[in-house]
């Protein structure tokens, strides 16, 4: 699979996502909405970063379960349940997706939700990754 990054100078600069993704390959991976839910489906970690984290892993163990790698990853959609506190801990979180996913960003969009599936989740992650 091949991807380019593309960010136009016209646009502000991205941070922490890429503006549009070319993505060629041959397999798409849809990859439905993780959590922080543990193996043994309990939501785990009190705090935004903490259940980020997880759920990030979660969604980048699928990818990889189906031949892929964060590298695939062509778009993400953040769904938040506090979209001001994600904002805040902007910089903790983009630490945490460059340990576990790397520089290369996908298409990124964060939307408040009210409320996720398991009432004690504060984010979820879903997306698609292009495969070769």
């Amino acid at each position: 699979m091949s991807t380019e990054r593309v960010n136009p100078p016209d646009l502000s600069p991205p941070t922490g996502f890429s503006h549009a993704v070319v993505a060629t390959g041959s397999r798409l991976v849809f990859l439905a909405g993780q959590t922080a839910l543990d193996t043994d489906g309990k939501v785990v970690g009190e705090t935004l970063p903490e259940q980020f984290e997880v759920a990030l892993t979660n969604l980048l163990t699928a990818l990889r379960a189906a031949g892929g790698a964060p590298a695939d990853l062509a778009r993400v959609t953040v769904y938040a349940t506090d979209v001001a506190d994600y904002r805040v801990r902007a910089p903790e979180l983009g630490r945490i997706w460059r340990t576990l996913a790397g520089r290369d960003y996908p298409a990124m969009a964060v939307i408040g939700a009210a409320r996720l599936w398991d009432e004690q989740a504060l984010v979820e992650l879903d997306g698609f990754a292009v495969l070769s």
